[in-house]
């Protein structure tokens, strides 16, 4: 016996098997594989072309739509802010003004000055839509007020303001800032 003899003598057979199903198995597996090879995509028509482009055009139409209506929001809240924020730059002139009223000054003149002051600022703040908040008299309420003081007064309702440290201003909806108040009971 040669050593090649030897060598087949020696596999298992198991082994022996193997070797020889495997080449059946490859080409049973092959010729599923020819079989069920997809046929080159038919061409689509030109209405199915057609219908694809116009849909694809109608969705760029609404994306567009939606990102303009989006950016005329975004820029009419980036409006109301800086308004808000450059009417609350001119409270503390509000504020110096009314102080100036409130104090008593001989010279007609310079009182009657700063009262068309006050005037003009008030004619501007109510063009932009600015809106003082209502305080004496009323009724506390923690979205528009901010009570710094507290007094018993039996002669007075149960929460009512009795007195305004400093005025408090509305814009549309928004406080701008809030009315310092002293409120009774």
């Amino acid at each position: 016996m040669s050593r090649n003899d030897d060598e087949l003598k020696e596999e298992t057979p198991q082994e022996a098997e193997t070797t020889e199903t495997e080449p059946a198995a490859e080409s049973e597996t092959e010729a599923p594989a020819e079989e069920a090879a997809p046929e080159a995509p038919a061409e689509p028509t030109p209405e199915e072309l057609l219908a694809a482009e116009k849909d694809r055009y109608l969705r760029l139409a609404a994306e567009y739509d939606n990102y303009r209506k989006r950016s005329q929001k975004e820029r009419e809240a980036l409006y109301g802010l800086i308004k808000a924020e450059t009417i609350t730059d001119f409270l503390p002139v509000y504020d110096n003004l009314e102080r100036a009223l409130a104090m008593h000054c001989d010279d007609e003149a310079f009182y009657k000055g700063i009262e068309m002051t006050m005037v003009q600022l008030q004619a501007i703040f109510e063009k932009l839509g600015v809106k003082p908040i209502e305080a004496v008299g009323k009724k506390f309420d923690a979205n528009f007020h901010n009570a710094v003081m507290h007094v018993d007064d039996e002669s007075r309702g149960e929460g009512e303001i009795v007195e305004e440290f400093q005025k408090g201003f509305t814009l549309g909806d928004r406080v701008i800032r809030f009315s310092m108040v002293k409120v009774a009971n």
